[in-house]
């Protein structure tokens, strides 16, 4: 089970990691779980600062 969780939170990451490169206002988080949300805004974090740093355009 926590094999699950693990991976439901990885996807969740993954998720607001390709939102954040896309350009998606961080307001627009499809999660409601406070977990998934964490994760999800993580990820939205690193895309942005990543994207602003050059990494991606």
């Amino acid at each position: 089970m926590r094999r699950q969780k693990r991976d439901r939170l990885g996807r969740a990451h993954s998720n607001g990691y390709q939102a954040g490169l896309s350009g998606r206002n961080k307001e627009n988080c499809p999660y409601q779980n406070h977990d998934a949300r964490s994760e999800w805004l993580g990820g939205w974090r690193e895309a942005v600062t990543d994207r602003n740093s050059g990494l991606f355009k």
